[in-house]
């Protein structure tokens, strides 16, 4: 009796601790959350935080507005602002909720750990379309960040399809000059352009493509000095599957007092809301800090919004950080990685769950394990539960579903943990090994741990190997402006990172690609990108397209075979792979009539006789380029 009264008496210490220290209040214009050291207004008139401080430290600046132009600034044109959502979502595109008759709520109370915390939800119907949608905000005494969920929902029988859902984000995007550097992850952080053009100030800067610059004239910029001449937001992109925090740095030396260092971090510790699985790749930071949750970047699948479609993304934590002066980057970003994981914070996301539409608490998760086989010269295994028979890359055409991954150990062995309760589809995939190990209907019950027991994964093979060029990897880094570091520059990005246009294709391979298997080296003698036709708009040194005779769009492979390659062999199998590929649909999966090659043929030649053509579908394109992961050739005896 006295060690339950103990515990009541420290319970209600906790309490009323919490509740002096976390104040949420609303006002007629804002709601405000705050607490010792973290301040967050949400202004009611345009449905995002307008105003955050850390430690009295503006982190925001002055709100400003850029007109929206290609190139220009992205979303709203409002800066100053964040985290806010937005979005690709109504009939005619862009879309920032909040400012037409948005519902505000406010939330107060204690978490299971006595801990004080205060939320505000904004919600909005667009009257056009009747699609509602909802951003939630949350913070706790103690903590320094935001807990955020967003929400789509639509409700219409009468227009069941209303579009693909292209864009879902939520944006910090602040309007000062604090900020002066930029990180992906941990191997890539850069300093911040000044001024930076994807912020809204342009400067001197030639706009060469959307959302790209030309920046060449800067010559005392240290981010020309230090990593290119070019600027775009896909250089400090970055892959899903061991990604967890990216976001902004202030060394310092602007605008900070005493020097102190500042961070802003979006820590995905949760994924399973999002799509495409570990494969999936997007922006994160270019002077805007994003969540991307949804885009169509790269090549990625998008949902479509029909009638039912309700999902709710999240949780992620905006993490805002401060460190004495000096403090570098990469300790303010481990910093932030403590709270990347799904585990942490979960018992509070239970607290708060009859909040949170389509929320799964723990009490609806179990996990899963299994043991593998791999085959010999597999490296970097990977396990994911994603859409029950479908390709994870294509989880999106179930909106119900989740996805979940996880790194295969040394002895094959791998768990996962927090799955949403469900059947879903295992893919086992690694480096060095053609094609996939799947296994459909694997089921996860709630509050249970399912073992999938020893799984053998015998590889695809069409006979013995006679030559490969590139490493099956899902990725073309191994060519040439792939992965290798950029020696020009002293923070040695990767070449892939760097816009193509920095890159001439006709003085690098002057009579195209010819490439003899055993003596030719991919990293030289191979480029990361098949092209049709070069240079022309978006090429700031070469504008003019050039056709070529032959050398651009056809590409030569020759090899030796011994009479010890022929013996008893009748056939050969010829393989090519493709990253990606573009047609002319570009990034809108929509057939355009006017256009010629929607599908796009692509035709291998064999010794002077043409194999039957490949034809990329219009719906299966991206608005880039073609990459070859590798090319093989194998002997059916």
């Amino acid at each position: 009796m006295l060690k339950n009264l103990s515990i009541c008496l420290l319970s209600l210490a906790l309490a009323a601790c919490s509740q002096a220290s976390l104040n949420a209040t609303e006002t007629l214009e804002r709601l405000i959350l705050e607490n010792d050291r973290l301040t967050v207004f949400v202004n009611k008139s345009t449905g995002a935080v307008n105003y955050l401080t850390l430690d009295g430290q503006d982190l925001l600046g002055t709100a400003n507005y850029v007109q929206p132009t290609p190139g220009g600034a992205t979303g709203s044109g409002n800066s100053g602002i964040g985290p806010y959502l937005d979005c690709y979502c109504i009939p005619s595109g862009s879309y920032t909720p909040g400012s037409k008759n948005a519902i505000y709520k406010l939330y107060k109370g204690f978490d299971s750990t006595g801990t004080a915390y205060g939320g505000v939800a904004m919600s909005e119907v667009y009257p056009p379309t009747g699609q509602l949608l909802e951003q939630y905000w949350f913070l706790r005494d103690g903590e320094t960040g935001l807990h955020t969920f967003s929400r789509l929902a639509y409700y219409n029988k009468t227009t069941p399809f209303l579009r693909n859902l292209q864009e879902f984000r939520t944006l910090f995007r602040p309007n000062t000059p604090l900020w002066t550097h930029l990180s992906t992850n941990e191997h890539f952080n850069v300093p911040q352009p000044q001024p930076n053009p994807a912020a809204g100030s342009t400067g001197v800067a030639t706009t060469v493509q959307d959302a790209t610059w030309y920046l060449g004239n800067r010559t005392s910029d240290p981010y020309v000095a230090e990593v290119s001449d070019y600027f775009t937001k896909y250089t400090l992109q970055d892959t899903w599957r061991d990604h967890d925090v990216h976001g902004m740095f202030a060394d310092g030396s602007q605008q900070s007092a005493n020097n102190s260092t500042f961070g802003a971090w979006l820590v995905m510790n949760t994924k399973d809301t999002y799509f495409g699985g570990p494969i999936h790749s997007d922006l994160v930071v270019d002077g805007i800090l994003y969540n991307y949750i949804v885009s169509n970047h790269h090549g990625d699948g998008t949902p479509n919004i029909t009638d039912g479609f309700d999902r709710t993304f999240g949780p992620q934590y905006y993490y805002f950080n401060k460190g004495v002066a000096g403090a570098s980057l990469l300790e303010l970003r481990k910093d932030a990685l403590n709270y990347a994981s799904p585990n942490w914070a979960s018992d509070f996301y239970d607290s708060i769950a009859e909040y949170i539409p389509n929320y799964v608490p723990s009490l609806g998760r179990g996990s899963w394990q299994a043991s593998l086989k791999l085959p010999d010269g597999a490296s970097k295994p990977i396990a994911v539960l994603a859409q029950n028979y479908v390709d994870f890359q294509d989880n999106v055409l179930d909106t119900k579903a989740y996805q979940y991954w996880a790194d295969i150990d040394a002895k094959g062995d791998v768990q996962i943990d927090r799955i949403k309760a469900g059947t879903y589809r295992l893919t086992v995939y690694a480096d060095g090994i053609f094609g996939w190990f799947i296994v459909d209907d694997v089921v996860v019950d709630a509050g249970k741990h399912t073992n999938s027991g020893t799984l053998v994964w015998i590889p695809e093979t069409a006979g013995t190997e006679i030559w490969r060029i590139g490493t099956p990897d899902k990725s073309s880094g191994e060519f040439r402006h792939g992965y290798t570091a950029d020696p020009t520059h002293p923070l040695h990005p990767e070449e892939y990172r760097i816009y193509w246009g920095a890159y001439d294709f006709l003085n690098d391979f002057p009579n195209g690609v010819n490439f003899h298997v055993g003596s030719s080296k991919e990293a030289e003698d191979f480029n990361y990108v098949h092209w049709s036709v070069f240079g022309g708009y978006a090429n700031f040194r070469r504008p003019e397209q050039e056709v070529g005779t032959g050398q651009i769009n056809n590409w030569t492979i020759t090899f030796d075979l011994g009479e010890i390659d022929l013996v008893s062999v009748s056939t050969a199998t010829f393989t090519v792979q493709l990253a990606g590929a573009k047609t002319a649909a570009g990034n809108t999966d929509v057939f355009n009539e006017t256009q010629l090659y929607n599908n796009l043929p692509f035709v291998v030649n064999v010794n002077g006789k043409d194999l039957e053509p490949w034809i990329i579908p219009y719906v299966e394109t991206i608005p880039c380029l073609l990459t070859f992961p590798t090319s093989t050739l194998l002997s059916e005896r």
